[in-house]
């Protein structure tokens, strides 16, 4: 998804949490994650050639362990009938209006087509964010695609920035920690010149490591980073899959090259026609939304459910009874840890993300209650991008770093709290922890390119869009403003009546008979098709 830098996560966060990714090896763990043969260091004069660059031959071998920025863990298991990851990296140059000045390596994960007779070319996923890392995430979900292996490579990368491919560096692990634990939903004038030094702070720690890449890591460079994958790849068209914030990736990649558009899915989708102002307030009762579902579900199920109240209404309240007393005390949460209100708000956010989270947040919340607060720190962290042993990976700082490339708008104190009463009206619970969320790019070093982004692409192949009514984080009016704005001809939406964020990975049968068909047969459906 296209979040906030309040609320962090890869698009399948929710189905994450607590379970390692498994990706290719960190450059430096010992272990070649495969370079091009053909590329020079980065620095030799006219490395970033067009047609150099478009002509690399990738090095597959097979992954090693994961870099701690792409979230640690172990090497990826074979995919059913043993097929194996295999990793490599490729050339990009670092500023597109200097083709012929620095280069830096995107870091890339593969799975063979199972049947290389009947292959139509790669697929290429994007996992959101934007900060998730596509070596990561597509081999720890590799077997919910394997229908679509049947006749594609599944492929994936970090995004510059991401991970392996440059990552963008701000706070260590420790500071991380102190940065995560402070509250985010100041309530007086102290409080909030706490949390306005505290953003300075993570934005100078940013600018300090990775100044240099800043200007260069937006969606925009992303894309061109896709088609020239695409061409190093071998294939005439590009054919993707994005999820969240991987569809405004696809969005713009099908502005920019409308004629190289192949079949694409964009799913969990972001809304283009909303600024960041507009995209927080709709996360804001997005997520309301989901938390409105929870608790009612919960009240629905009487005396089975954990949490008190005999309503929705009434169980959300006692939660946010909860969570005010979380912020005058927090509890014991993981080791030294405690959990404060905003790690519990966090937690919250995370467990949304998937119906299938609903019984650990319904579990965290209760032992929360009672003073061990260690399984919403958990949901917290998993949002957060820490490892159980105190690593985060580069997730975060990948997430404002490329929001803030993207978007124009930069708000002060004065501001944010302003707009705070329409953020609480939208939602009471999330309200003032997506408001203040206003900030994060204030102060940043570079300025943004848009207020909203272009994904108009006429001529290009049908794209198929897919909304999920119960979304927290892209509200289901994003597909359609997605297919209005792709133009006529080009969106072709598609309705998921669920829980959670995204369709595909729900396991709804429907939804992944239609992808599979328009995929695999290039069976456009019916617009305005709906699964339940």
């Amino acid at each position: 998804m296209r979040t906030t830098p309040a609320v962090r996560t890869a698009a399948l966060a929710a189905t994450v949490v607590l379970l390692p990714l498994a990706a290719c090896s960190d450059p430096g763990s010992g272990t070649d994650p495969g370079r091009p043969r053909t590329a020079p260091a980065s620095n030799a004069p006219g490395a970033a050639n067009a047609g150099f660059l478009a002509a690399q031959k990738p090095q597959w071998k097979p992954c090693g362990a994961p870099a701690d920025s792409q979230g640690g863990g172990t090497s990826p298991s074979p995919l059913p009938g043993g097929a194996l990851w295999e990793c490599a990296s490729m050339r990009v140059p670092l500023d597109y209006a200097k083709r012929d000045g620095d280069t830096i390596e995107l870091a890339l994960v593969r799975a063979k087509a199972a049947n290389p007779r009947k292959r139509i070319g790669s697929l290429v996923f994007n996992f959101g964010g934007p900060g998730a890392s596509g070596v990561a995430t597509l081999p720890a979900f590799g077997t919910d695609y394997d229908a679509l292996r049947t006749r594609y490579d599944l492929v994936s990368f970090d995004p510059r920035g991401v991970g392996r491919s440059k990552g963008v560096k701000c706070m260590s692990d420790k500071q991380l920690d102190a940065h995560f634990e402070q509250d985010a939903t100041p309530d007086d004038p102290a409080e909030e010149k706490a949390v306005a030094r505290d953003m300075k702070a993570y934005v100078a720690a940013c600018e300090r490591h990775s100044g240099t890449e800043l200007p260069y890591v937006g969606t925009e460079n992303a894309a061109r980073d896709l088609d020239l994958l695409r061409q190093v790849l071998g294939d005439d068209k590009l054919n993707y899959f994005g999820i969240s914030y991987g569809t405004e990736l696809g969005g713009v990649y099908a502005h920019l090259f409308p004629k190289k558009v192949g079949r694409a899915v964009l799913d969990a989708v972001v809304d283009p026609t909303e600024d960041s102002e507009q995209s927080s307030l709709a996360q804001a009762r997005g997520f309301q939304l989901a938390l409105d579902n929870f608790t009612e579900d919960c009240a629905h199920r009487g005396d089975s459910c954990k949490l008190p109240g005999s309503s929705g209404k009434e169980v959300e309240a006692w939660i946010a009874d909860l969570l005010g007393k979380l912020e005058e005390r927090p509890v014991p949460g993981l080791e030294a840890r405690r959990l404060t209100q905003t790690q519990a708000t966090t937690g919250i956010a995370s467990a949304l993300y998937s119906k299938e989270s609903w019984p650990l947040l319904e579990q965290g919340l209760d032992e929360a209650d009672g003073g061990n607060g260690a399984l919403l720190l958990a949901l917290a962290d998993s949002l957060n991008g820490r490892s159980e042993d105190g690593r985060y990976d580069n997730s975060q700082a990948a997430n404002t770093a490329i929001n803030c490339a993207d978007s124009k708008q930069r708000f002060t104190l004065e501001q944010t709290r302003a707009k705070l009463p329409e953020f609480r009206k939208a939602s009471p619970l999330f309200g003032d922890y997506l408001g203040w969320g206003l900030m994060s790019c204030t102060g940043w070093p570079v300025a943004g390119a848009w207020d909203t982004p272009d994904v108009s692409a006429p001529g290009a192949a049908p794209i198929l869009v897919i909304g999920n009514t119960g979304d927290p984080a892209t509200p289901y009016k994003g597909a359609k403003a997605m297919a209005d704005e792709l133009g006529k001809g080009v969106g072709v939406e598609m309705t998921y009546k669920g829980e959670g964020h995204g369709a595909y990975n729900s396991g709804n049968a429907c939804v992944q008979k239609a992808v599979g068909r328009y995929l695999l047969d290039g069976d456009v459906p019916v617009a305005g098709t709906v699964c339940r």
